[in-house]
């Protein structure tokens, strides 16, 4: 860092409103100084490092110095800076600066703001900035397309979701894990266990491999829709594909056999589990023991467990 650099964040390390505007510091350095481009940025990348709260007001009063050759990247960080802290009147202010001094919104500005807008729950904007984006013209990445996905699984529009992780898979653009994933736990919470299945299926063609929570979401979307042999079937399924069933697995499907009062598929599924060495962890125990609680058959099941698994 240059000696003027040091001069300037010595003052703005010092800085009290009581010593008059960051402004007008600003101006008195600009005129004194005469800072080119790699000062400002060294300033602002020091200010950054210190986590200053001056950041934002000396890169905005930056922008209309002519030293600092303002360009549309060092806009588009100021907005999406914005936008990562929810800050949506301070990310908007700052386009119309932006648009202002004739600089025009590109792809990788546009994508932040519908992240902004999906996360402020501002649908209808994320919508009509996903429009413009498409108008420019330019084939859109899965970053773009993974954001407005997103904004549609935030605003319960499902079936919406689905329909653009379809048109991007048709062009062979496969959206993150965490997209895929967010979508599938929707479809889960809300028991759509056709919606989850699909995504399931998408997932794996897009190359990602399932794990243990993946499935678990799949199982679910079955027992919330009161399908509990599907539910049981599609739990059957991940441990022959040799992923290993999490105690929040396991207990969701114990959790459906006590639904159906089954309790000889409960015991035959916990003794199976035990052969293959998957051993109950805590939520499943506990649906165990206050099911067998319930039905003060808890020291009989002990003893049928004990006999069978001497015997096997």
């Amino acid at each position: 860092m240059t000696n003027r650099c040091k001069a300037l964040m010595k003052q703005l390390i010092c800085y009290s409103s009581e010593k008059g505007s960051v402004a007008l510091l600003l101006g008195a350095w600009v005129k004194s100084m005469k800072p080119k481009r790699a000062d400002w940025l060294a300033v602002l990348k020091e200010l950054d490092r210190l986590n200053s709260p001056l950041y934002y007001e000396v890169a905005e009063l930056a922008l209309v110095e002519e030293s600092y050759e303002a360009n549309l990247r060092d806009y588009t960080k100021i907005i999406h800076g914005y936008a990562k802290q929810n800050l949506v009147r301070e990310a908007e202010n700052m386009l119309l600066s932006m648009k202002s001094r004739g600089f025009i919104a590109d792809q990788v500005l546009l994508t932040a703001l519908i992240h902004m807008y999906s996360k402020a729950g501002n649908h209808r904007q994320a919508e009509e900035t996903f429009q413009e984006l498409t108008l420019l013209g330019h084939p859109l990445d899965r970053r773009s397309y993974g954001s407005m996905i997103m904004a549609y699984i935030r605003a319960g529009k499902l079936d919406e979701a689905e329909g653009l992780l379809s048109a991007m898979e048709e062009q062979d653009i496969y959206a993150g894990p965490e997209v895929y994933k967010s979508l599938l736990r929707a479809y889960s919470m809300a028991g759509d266990s056709k919606g989850a299945q699909s995504v399931f299926d998408a997932l794996q063609f897009a190359g990602i491999l399932p794990d243990a929570k993946i499935c678990g979401l799949v199982v679910n979307a079955y027992l919330v829709a009161g399908q509990i042999s599907e539910a049981y079937i599609a739990f059957q399924n991940m441990r022959m594909a040799g992923i290993e069933p999490n105690d929040k697995c396991v207990a969701l499907i114990l959790a459906g056999f006590e639904k159906e009062n089954d309790l000889n598929k409960a015991l035959g599924l916990v003794i199976d589990l035990e052969k293959g060495g998957v051993m109950l962890g805590e939520e499943a125990s506990s649906i165990l023991a206050r099911w067998f609680g319930r039905l003060g058959v808890m020291q009989e099941v002990n003893l049928v467990l004990k006999e069978y698994m001497g015997h096997s």
